[in-house]
């Protein structure tokens, strides 16, 4: 297939390394760019034969298949429509959105125009991810009964993230949207979210929207999914993850601390890791930037969907979930209430309800905990079914 890339900034890059060094057979052909000179300069870069700053021209240009959107948030609606009057395929950027009316507006244009809707959410790729993720799905750590996600870094690069109006909020609607996604996952997509309470405040930045959020959704089983999203952290880019569950945990620490630490007293000037704020003293690298960050994986999934005619792990029906999950965010950091999510359209299950589930000792008592102690002796704790007595035993 042939690729048209909407955007030549940060991420385009990011997308265009992993589009050159993963597949192959999928080429980039075309870039579009506001600035003529950007366009150009991204062409020479990636050996395109095709640049312009006319996007309905590189959409439209005979020998593209698929159009990915890198571009600013408040971009995605109108070159998404022009993908749609095309007829090609459709990869963007998270999020899906500023607010969840325009995310729906998006997914009913794709499935209207018979095209894929690819949501470009990284993070739910990366290696660490995907290998914890069936770890959860085939039970390793029991019942998921919490799901906690972290981003946070100095900040943006680009002047528009800055800007409400074009971004459609602050940190919550940048590093929110991959947080939420994570731990949709890790709960189970088909689980819906029922209502959100979430504190916000600008703590450092001069600006209208929020750099710094903590928020609690609440889905229809009980379960808790937990994002910690901040633009006021110092020392890098810090993405972690944490699963509880009945029978175990998982923790992921994903980029600040990677395996790979070097000292320098800054004499080199090499590029280090995205958000690094320093190029001296202990510094945390990373290998392979592209992979660890979800994003070859991101592609590959994307590409043979399209091939297999299947949806992708990540579509425009999830960003327009996360984006109501956003919204409720929103509105709850300003009533400072639990507010419920509002989805027009819910295509998981209905049947879920919160519940309990107490692992039975024997015919008479629930098992409430089994330890060994410091002196090497094995403990019951058990509470009887009937007369709620809690009772130690011997083992």
């Amino acid at each position: 297939m042939k690729i048209a890339m909407l955007g030549s900034g940060f991420i385009a890059r990011f997308y265009a390394d992993s589009l050159a060094a993963q597949r192959r057979k999928d080429t980039l052909h075309s870039v579009y760019s506001r600035s003529s000179e950007r366009a150009e300069k991204f062409a020479k870069d990636y050996g395109l034969p095709h640049h312009s700053n006319n996007m309905a021209e590189v959409i439209e240009h005979p020998e593209v298949d698929v159009v990915v959107i890198a571009l600013s948030n408040d971009l995605h609606l109108a070159a998404i429509e022009a993908c749609a009057k095309a007829g090609k395929h459709v990869l963007c950027t998270k999020p899906l959105g500023r607010t969840g009316e325009e995310a729906k507006k998006m997914m009913e244009l794709v499935e209207k125009a018979g095209i894929m809707g690819g949501y470009l959410e990284d993070l739910c790729y990366t290696p660490k991810f995907l290998k914890s993720l069936n770890s959860v799905k085939a039970g390793s750590i029991g019942r998921v009964l919490w799901a906690k996600s972290r981003e946070t870094h100095p900040g943006p690069h680009s002047d528009w993230f800055w800007n409400i109006e074009q971004s459609g909020g602050g940190a919550i609607v940048d590093l929110g949207c991959h947080c939420i996604e994570i731990s949709r996952n890790f709960i189970g997509k088909d689980v819906k979210p029922v209502e959100v309470m979430c504190w916000a405040a600008t703590q450092v930045h001069p600006i209208a929207a929020e750099d710094h959020a903590i928020g609690l959704v609440k889905y229809a089983n009980g379960v808790i999914g937990q994002f910690e999203v901040s633009w006021c952290f110092r020392g890098g880019m810090d993405l972690r993850d944490e699963v509880m569950g009945s029978e175990g945990t998982i923790w992921l620490n994903n980029f600040l601390r990677t395996g790979f630490e070097m000292f320098t007293t800054g004499k080199g000037t090499n590029y280090v890791a995205e958000k690094a704020e320093s190029i001296s003293g202990w510094l945390f690298p990373v290998g392979d930037e592209v992979h660890e960050l979800g994003y070859s994986h991101m592609f590959t999934d994307m590409f043979e969907s399209i091939e297999q005619k299947r949806e992708p792990l990540e579509s425009f029906y999830d960003g327009y979930v996360v984006n109501c999950i956003i919204d409720a965010a929103y509105k709850s950091a300003k009533s400072r209430n639990w507010e419920p999510v509002q989805l027009d359209v819910w295509r998981g299950r209905t049947d879920i309800t919160e519940g309990h589930a107490f692992t039975s000792y024997d015919d008479d008592y629930y098992l409430i905990k089994e330890e060994i102690l410091p002196n090497g002796e094995k403990k019951l704790i058990l509470k009887h079914k009937t007369t709620g007595e809690v009772v130690r035993r011997d083992l």
